[in-house]
């Protein structure tokens, strides 16, 4: 029986890699277009169309694979999305890709300059948004393309998900899949499929942006670190493991 697949974020966290590596193995068939991101369960109206409708507008193109996979990104944020995916689907496997959050505010920074959407410089944006809550209309976008720290949080968003996919959520960190072949691996025996070459795209990210690599001041850096510090507490104690960011500090200036 084919199993459903959402890949739910985090945004600037690699979700596009992940992709990549799902689709490239042939028991997997992920929904299609790409883009726009299908956001069935971020709206009511979307995700009573029902399961049949589901399929056939996103995977029409699928034979015998076991997993239909989605990724929207929007979901992780979404409170009502799990509940529309249960009334929809019964049912599904959670995917979840984080990353050092300062490193994710960066790279949500430099993705909103190069879309035309932030003028300001990067330590100017975080500084800005580290004094006070950036404004977002939901009724208007899914997500806040200026919400560079929030959204960092993760543990806030990914409770209720784990809280309604017990038993079928995976949660993986960028740092610890680019370029390792073995946990690639690793990844498609946990969604139970069968070993498979590696594509490669295993060894690199994608959807990377053109700008080079800004670095941030130490003071600034250390305000991050500490605006993040009870949010990464909250996640590895909810996970139950260690954060590979918090090992290797001195790089999470960049993104």
């Amino acid at each position: 029986m084919t199993r459903h697949l959402l890949v739910i974020g985090a945004q600037r966290s690699g979700t596009t890699y992940l992709q990549s590596l799902l689709e490239a193995h042939p028991q997997i068939a992920m929904a299609r277009p790409t883009r726009p991101e299908p956001k069935v369960f971020c709206s009511d109206e979307l995700a009573a169309n029902g399961p049949d409708w589901y399929r056939d507008t996103y995977f029409a193109h699928a034979t015998d694979e076991r997993i239909f996979g989605e990724k929207s990104t929007s979901y992780l944020e979404d409170p009502l999305a799990p509940a529309r995916v249960l009334r929809t689907l019964g049912g599904a496997e959670i995917a979840v890709m984080l990353r050092d959050p300062l490193q994710r505010a960066v790279s949500n920074w430099r993705f909103s300059t190069d879309n035309g959407l932030e003028t300001r410089p990067l330590e100017a944006a975080l500084r800005e948004n580290l004094a006070a809550p950036t404004p977002w209309d939901p009724a208007s976008t899914s997500v806040s393309p200026f919400a560079y720290v929030e959204r960092g949080r993760y543990a806030d968003y990914l409770e209720p998900w784990l809280e309604a996919f017990p038993g079928s959520s995976h949660v993986w960190f960028l740092d610890e899949l680019v370029g390792d072949e073995r946990a690639v691996g690793a990844l498609y025996a946990e969604l139970g499929v069968d070993p498979h070459p590696l594509p490669d795209a295993h060894e690199r990210a994608v959807n990377e942006s053109r700008q080079t690599r800004p670095t941030l001041p130490p003071d600034l850096v250390g305000r991050l670190r500490a605006y993040f510090s009870d949010a990464d507490l909250a996640l590895e104690r909810l996970l139950g493991r260690a954060l590979p960011w918090q090992a290797d500090e001195g790089g999470a200036a960049h993104g």
